[in-house]
């Protein structure tokens, strides 16, 4: 059985560059040759519109996958980016909620789900990464109650860590209660000015909060990054020489270093 990482992209506050690092990080590391599956969490659909891919044509969503009407290599579909595929989301998914008030293993629905996928023979994957909602819900707590390990996109503006602590709250309950084995892998800056004193001052602080966790690459504001999402293309595709997608470059490149460094301290 492939050992393969599940990593959730999360943050519930929304517009802090959660999708765009769920997208771009998986392109690059699929560009190192890593197969990778990115489940698109959010009913609002953005990774699989971000991949060019229709979120409203009919076809197997995540939605059917947790309300027992399909398994996850059902709804597996292939992107344009080699050695990277999706399994789609749409707006069916915010009604999950409420359609599951009943179950009482209901946090368990997408492990249980890719737990099946991951024993059976057709698992390629080296990482599965999770584009959660941006809120506390319970598609958020699915996400922690899989997830090996997380990373924290924030962005690099007023009141960025002050959301931090009810997201802190929840990890915590999760890992006490349903994921003892969940960890925070890193916290990402994003929206990153450094002609700006505010950047530079979240920055500080999220160091000195985070230590270590925070890593060295930052992702600056850019123009193309924000255009990227509506032509359906990866930054690392639709302008390889921009900053947004040198950053993601160096981010996936850090992300391997700090692979290793995992690997050989195991």
């Amino acid at each position: 059985m492939k050992n393969t990482q599940i990593i959730s992209v999360i943050n519930q506050k929304g517009g802090v560059g959660k999708t765009t690092t769920v997208i771009n990080l998986a392109t690059a590391l699929s560009l190192h040759g890593k197969k990778i599956l990115v489940i698109d969490l959010d009913p609002q659909g953005n990774a699989t519109t971000g991949f060019g891919l229709p979120n409203n044509d009919g076809s197997k969503t995540i939605y059917d996958v947790l309300n027992g009407d399909a398994d996850i290599q059902d709804t597996i579909k292939d992107t344009k980016i080699e050695n990277l595929k999706l399994v789609s989301s749409n707006v069916d998914l915010s009604g999950l909620e409420v359609e599951t008030a009943n179950e009482s293993r209901r946090a368990f629905l997408l492990k249980d789900k890719i737990e099946n996928y991951l024993n059976s023979d057709k698992n390629d994957f080296s990482y599965i990464f999770i584009d959660c909602p941006p809120s506390l819900s319970l598609l958020t707590v699915m996400s922690l109650v899989v997830a090996g390990s997380l990373i924290v996109p924030l962005q690099a503006e007023f009141f960025a860590l002050e959301g931090l602590s009810q997201l802190m709250k929840t990890i915590d309950r999760v890992k006490e209660k349903l994921n003892p084995k969940l960890q925070i892998r890193g916290v990402l800056l994003t929206m990153f000015d450094k002609r700006n004193k505010l950047s530079m001052q979240v920055d500080a602080e999220a160091r000195n909060f985070f230590n270590e966790k925070v890593y060295k690459t930052v992702i600056p504001r850019n123009v193309r990054l924000s255009e990227a999402p509506s032509h359906g293309i990866p930054i690392l595709v639709y302008d390889k020489l921009c900053a947004g997608s040198k950053s993601y470059s160096s981010f996936a490149e850090e992300f391997l270093s700090q692979e290793n460094l995992m690997e050989s301290a195991a």
